[in-house]
């Protein structure tokens, strides 16, 4: 195989509102919501009958008869049927792991053009029964006769057997929740209780600010009634946000995670346009920016590690690669998990036994300028349906590089499982 590589356009993104879960789109689902997102990309760019490389989209909760989300939802989309597609998922990380994906294939020749996006619904969640009722179901599936289901629907039945199951946003390992594990992290790191307050506050701000400027217009369609984020507060307050209590460390009286400083369970759906810059000048099409380059790292979080610090890692290696340093960037997009993660991460950063011990620097990574940090806002005030957030992050980057005119912009993306996704957007 030929050994090309080529340059990476970000075409551009859309996304339908985030909203709070049980509320607009709780009968909608992954794959409603996948196909309102995907045909407002094949609107936006022209692209009904287009046969595309790959269309690669996920969702983190989603039911058993989702397998192949993306293929159905692109089948419904406009797109050309012949257009193939591939479901993934990695938590919070996963649409910006589809855009590098799809990034790659491109820069590899091996297609021209791709969707890559995500949605989460943690509203029409798959509920399933425990392993008792299900080991009987099956032995009635398997029995032959009439009698013989009957007697293994029978023998040793108990109505516990039919209590549900619910998905848990616990990790596997260790039993805890990403709030818990965070608050470890922001007692480990001396992150108060006032500073992811008021960071929480400037995410509200800031995209309110970026609403009544019209910077959404073209990245966001309007969906069941709602034309801005469920999540949005922009009459919020630091007295406001003070006054809610601790959601995770109720007990210890240290607690100081809140509703209010942390993202809230979420339902929506967003996608971003990829292709190769010969493709984009074919149909008329302007790159807005173009993917530089991308990394993904995981920590030891069952052994001590904070789960959300792997992007502290993946960025010194993919800024390394690329001969760039943490202050060569224009803009900042840190997935606002929780507010403490996004301190925790530019904590470490600064910290000279951190870099040294744990990145193999020389020197601290260094600090950033706050005013570049998520300028129009991101998950606390936006949401984070998990799969949803990197495509979200992307178009929202690329647009706001076209906008600059040049410049580059820094995606950190932590995850579930203690891994995270970063990449570089640039515009020459």
């Amino acid at each position: 195989m030929e050994n090309t590589q080529r340059r990476v356009g970000v075409i551009g993104g859309t996304r339908i509102p985030f909203c709070r879960n049980n509320t607009a789109y709780a009968d909608v689902g992954n794959f409603g919501m996948s196909v309102k997102v995907l045909g407002a990309l094949v609107e936006r760019f022209g692209l009904h009958g287009v046969e595309l490389g790959e269309v690669a989209m996920g969702a983190v909760i989603k039911h058993s008869s989702d397998w192949n989300l993306a293929r159905e939802a692109l089948l419904s989309s406009g797109l050309a049927p012949t257009t193939p597609g591939i479901t993934t998922a990695r938590a919070c990380g996963t649409s910006l792991d589809n855009a590098i994906i799809i990034a790659n294939k491109i820069a590899a020749g091996q297609i021209e053009a791709g969707i890559a996006g995500g949605s989460d619904t943690t509203s029409d969640v798959p509920i399933v029964y425990g392993t008792r009722l299900r080991k009987r179901l099956l032995a009635m599936n398997r029995a032959k006769t009439p009698l013989d289901k009957l007697k293994a629907a029978l023998r040793g039945f108990s109505f516990s057997e039919l209590k549900p199951s619910f998905p848990g946003v616990a990790e596997p390992r260790t039993g805890k929740s990403m709030g818990d594990h965070c608050e470890q992290m922001a007692k480990e790191w001396k992150i108060g209780r006032e500073a992811q307050d008021r960071l929480a506050l400037d995410s509200h701000h800031k995209l309110a600010a970026a609403y009544d400027a019209g910077f959404f217009e073209d990245l966001l369609v309007p969906f069941r009634g709602l034309r801005r984020d469920g999540f949005l507060r922009p009459d919020t307050t630091l007295e406001k946000l003070a006054a809610l209590k601790p959601a995770f460390d109720r007990s210890s009286g240290h607690g100081t995670l809140t509703a209010g400083n942390s993202t809230g369970l979420s339902d929506g759906a967003a996608a971003v346009l990829l292709a190769s810059e010969d493709w984009a000048a074919r149909r008329g099409l302007k790159v807005q920016a173009y993917l530089r380059d991308a990394e993904v790292a995981a920590v030891d979080f069952v052994h001590g590690e904070g789960l959300l610090m792997a992007p502290t890692i993946a960025v010194p290696r993919m800024l390394a690669r690329q001969g760039l340093t943490l202050q060569d960037f224009d803009y900042y997009e840190i997935h606002e998990a929780f507010a403490a993660q996004v301190l925790c991460t530019l904590r470490a950063w600064e910290s000279v036994d951190y870099c040294k011990q744990r990145l193999g620097l020389d020197a601290a990574f260094g600090s950033i300028d706050p005013a570049k940090l998520n300028v129009h806002g991101s998950s606390l005030a936006v949401g984070h349906p998990f799969a949803a957030t990197g495509a979200r992050i992307i178009a929202t980057l690329a647009k706001m590089l076209e906008q600059k005119g040049s410049g580059r912009g820094l995606i950190s993306i932590c995850t579930a499982g203690g891994m995270g996704v970063t990449a570089i957007l640039e515009r020459p």
